[in-house]
């Protein structure tokens, strides 16, 4: 048995760091981002960085973090619209951007991670998303050549895992991070519980250890709402008369 445990998300990005790498990061909007593993990369100072994310986080918060510092020079996403940062960089010209339509972009990770070094999908035909790109003909439709997706690391949060690095994410938390666990040359993974070996039930597993490299296991989450929205209460319910 291997314990992959680190004392904290500082300690578990030693020696992995490196100015220009690619790295991805779990997470949908605020939820199931890796939330520590980021400011640790943030007092690291790590720059140049190529980001694989569905989003960029907000302002304050997330990757929006990496970005308000000026870490961050590229941007693979399919979602950005919540940062006003992120807007104002890419219209300037300071932000590369590599946007992919949402399902696009968890295809090209699963491919990567899979060792599918590309795929054709009808997303995109006919738009700006297929220039300079291979369209090919199947069953008389066209579709567009997609690569497949790989990083220097993946940065991934779950909610429970032992340190053998097995995995189980909680409810829409499990959204980029199975994928990306499988895709980099390492993978630390940030949880909220680290739990005995044999604990955890082989059927429930969503990541297999033999995936992950380094464990984290993390406290005091803000587990932010990107915009809350909710409706009125109904009348009896508010207590009303």
């Amino acid at each position: 048995m291997r314990n992959k445990r680190y004392e904290d998300a500082s300690s578990a990005l030693d020696d992995v760091l490196f100015d220009g790498m690619v790295i991805m990061a779990g997470g949908f909007g605020l939820c199931g981002i890796p939330e520590h593993l980021i400011t640790a990369i943030a007092r690291k100072g790590t720059r140049d960085l190529t980001f694989i994310s569905n989003n960029c986080g907000v302002d304050d918060f997330g990757l929006g973090i990496l970005l308000g510092k000026g870490q961050i020079k590229k941007m693979i996403s399919s979602y950005v619209g919540e940062n006003k940062l992120f807007e104002k960089l890419y219209l300037s010209g300071e932000l590369a951007l590599e946007f992919n339509p949402q399902g696009t972009l968890a295809e090209r990770i699963r491919a990567g991670g899979a060792g599918i070094p590309a795929f054709f999908t009808r997303t995109g035909v006919g738009t700006i998303v297929a220039e300079g790109k291979e369209i090919r003909q199947f069953n008389g439709e066209d579709y567009v050549m997609e690569t497949g997706l790989t990083a220097d690391l993946a940065i991934v949060k779950a909610w429970k895992g032992d340190v053998e690095g097995n995995l189980i994410y909680r409810k829409t938390a499990r959204n980029f991070n199975p994928m990306m666990a499988t895709a980099a040359k390492v993978t630390v993974a940030e949880v909220e519980e680290i739990v005995p070996i044999g604990s955890l039930d082989p059927d429930h597993i969503h990541t297999p250890g033999i995936y992950v490299d380094r464990i984290v296991e993390g406290h005091n989450f803000e587990k932010r709402i990107e915009r809350e929205t909710t409706r009125p209460r109904p009348v009896a319910e508010a207590g009303v008369n």
